[in-house]
């Protein structure tokens, strides 16, 4: 029997993925000041590598190195991705970290196009980042515009990889290899941060932020793409920050300039003029990495 997540369209697990993840990010800035900002990620990869290992009860024996390679690679991505994800919203506003952070699958979705008029769009969109960072006043953060450069560059990788080791791997078996590869990597920031500040109330709280993220988005992620090309999805992801956005504004009261209002505008607009084709043959294998 068809799964009621194989039944919906693929755009809808790419919304929802998306809400979960703003939702995620703004209760974990709460957890910054009790466990800092890598023991917020090192709890939530943590947390995401059992779930999944306790759904999938992958069998690691069963897979080559050679098969491994791509899954541990989106290990390496993830935990750079949320690194200086979390980092950058410790120091700067929600929805400018992810218009800056979109930068990332913006240019995936332009570069895979194979247009070359489609590189016009990064082109908009930085523009649309220009207006959100203010760089004419004095406090502009430059660390924390570096770090969502740095989460830009991890986003980027992610869609590549995850899209391949969707076509390679049931269900979420690639995610039961890349979740504990990327927590082991945040444990060498996070568990000095997190050790002797973990409280029933810390945790609680981490359990909820890792249900938001990474649990539910990057499943739906993997399932969106296995039915979507990554031009396709990263032109989806255009509307993220305009999502980013208002929930840092409802939930953590960063309400934006008029400017970055703009700003928002020109991103979200970029995104979505990136590509217009949409849907991808789930039997179709991406041939940009090399056979697992």
């Amino acid at each position: 029997m068809t799964s009621p997540v194989n039944r919906a369209p693929a755009w809808s697990l790419a919304v929802i993925a998306m809400l979960s993840v703003q939702f995620g990010s703004a209760i974990s800035i709460g957890l910054f000041e009790e466990i800092g900002v890598g023991g917020t990620a090192w709890l939530r990869m943590s947390l995401g590598a059992l779930a999944f290992i306790l759904i999938a009860r992958p069998r690691y024996w069963r897979w080559s190195l050679r098969e491994l390679r791509a899954p541990i690679l989106l290990g390496l991505a993830s935990a750079l991705m949320v690194l200086s994800f979390l980092a950058a919203i410790d120091r700067m506003p929600l929805g400018t970290v992810v218009a800056i952070e979109f930068l990332g699958p913006l240019t995936v979705a332009a570069v895979t196009s194979r247009n070359a008029r489609a590189l016009m769009w990064p082109a908009l969109a930085l523009i649309g980042v220009v207006l959100m960072t203010e760089p004419w006043k004095a406090s502009l953060d430059w660390l924390g515009i570096g770090l969502a450069a740095i989460a830009a560059v991890g986003w980027g990788l992610y869609i590549i990889i995850t899209q391949h080791v969707g076509d390679r791997f049931s269900g979420v078996n690639g995610l039961a290899i890349s979740l504990p590869v990327a927590a082991i990597v945040t444990a060498f920031v996070g568990v000095p941060q997190a050790w002797g500040n973990i409280t029933l109330e810390v945790f609680v709280i981490a359990v909820l932020a890792a249900l938001l993220l990474p649990i539910i988005p990057w499943s739906f992620e993997m399932f969106a793409l296995r039915r979507m090309n990554k031009t396709a999805f990263g032109t989806l992801m255009a509307v993220e920050p305009a999502f980013a956005l208002i929930i840092g504004a409802l939930v953590l009261h960063q309400l934006p300039a008029a400017a970055q209002l703009v700003g928002i505008v020109c991103v979200v607009v970029a995104g979505i003029a990136a590509e217009r084709i949409g849907h991808r043959d789930p039997h179709q294998v991406d041939l940009d990495l090399p056979p697992a």
